[in-house]
């Protein structure tokens, strides 16, 4: 199975002068992809505040490479209203050239939404927000003018222009685990990334994916299976100290309610030969597109050993 290997960068790891030369750096080293997130506050403590805004740094990062695809991992639902987040995502693949992958997902840091005075509902309802939104937003991708009444989203005589250069539209990725995120996924997702599993959780997930598009009438083979988690690369000792300070450091809740053993089950961490492994055994169980994010990235030397020394074997 061919494995695609894009990789993610956190704003808070950079300026905008040095996030724009680590993204011409991972072009050259040879990534698929590279993406951003969609925050507006850091995920991990005593790190910068200063996090521009992720649609807007995408045609800045775009401009400057040529071959390399790009995305927000995972684009926030609630954070922008579907029909002018339609608007921008398909702006920046015209002015990409047509190299933008459209990440999307429910969203979760009730500390920013709360910050930004944006309403926080239940799981179940955005969810149901986010359901509407991806029909919506295609709509307005491949249709000269919409008109669309829903229970959270409505527009009239919408009409949206430029259209994305990909046809029919930049794939879509959908962001999440849970259920009913899964059965949104096989409703309309390109691409299914699944974030900080097992081995045994990832195919677990997917087995019900692959239900979930039958009951939808979507081929299962021709969607797109990622999975997205933190790559630590070193020795014992190293790996052991690192993960300790990662779960100490982090703003995540899934990460600092995890014991080390259970962080060591959903992360990649080792030599490259233990990572080599490690990623091998979630290939073998669906994946086929594998985007990290290397915590301490140190002048992007993990990402440089990461090309070099473990996606030689896939």
């Amino acid at each position: 199975m061919k494995v695609r290997f894009g990789v993610q960068l956190w704003l808070e790891e950079f300026d905008l002068k040095g996030l724009r030369e680590a993204w011409c750096e991972l072009e050259r080293m040879g990534f698929d992809s590279a993406w951003i997130y969609d925050h507006f506050y850091p995920m991990s403590k005593d790190t910068s505040l200063y996090i521009p805004e992720a649609w807007t740094v995408l045609p800045y990062l775009a401009d400057a490479t040529d071959r390399l695809r790009l995305g927000v991992l995972v684009t926030c639902n609630s954070y922008r209203p579907p029909p002018i987040l339609a608007k921008i995502a398909a702006t920046v693949d015209v002015i990409s050239g047509g190299r933008l992958e459209f990440g999307i997902g429910a969203g979760w840091h009730k500390i920013e939404y709360d910050a930004y005075g944006i309403p926080f509902p239940t799981a179940r309802v955005r969810l149901e927000q986010l359901s509407e939104a991806v029909d919506l937003i295609k709509k307005i991708w491949i249709q000269d003018k919409v008109s669309f009444k829903g229970k959270y989203y409505s527009v009239r005589d919408l009409v949206s222009y430029p259209k994305p250069l990909q046809k029919p539209y930049p794939p879509m990725m959908i962001g999440g685990k849970s259920n009913k995120l899964l059965r949104i996924a096989a409703e309309h997702a390109d691409n299914i990334n699944l974030v900080n599993c097992t081995p045994e959780e990832y195919e677990s997930r997917l087995n019900t994916f692959a239900k979930y598009c039958s009951e939808a009438g979507r081929d299962y083979g021709s969607i797109t299976k990622s999975y997205h988690c933190n790559v630590i690369i070193g020795d014992k000792d190293e790996i052991k100290e690192k993960v300790m300070r990662f779960r100490y450091e982090s703003c995540i809740p899934e990460i600092q309610s995890k014991s080390l053993d259970d962080l060591f089950k959903i992360m990649i961490v080792g030599t490259p030969q233990e990572c080599i492994n490690k990623i091998q055994d979630y290939v073998s169980r669906g994946m086929n597109y594998f985007i990290p994010h290397f915590p301490y990235p140190e002048d992007l030397k993990p990402q440089k050993a990461f090309m070099k020394e473990i996606v030689p074997s896939f």
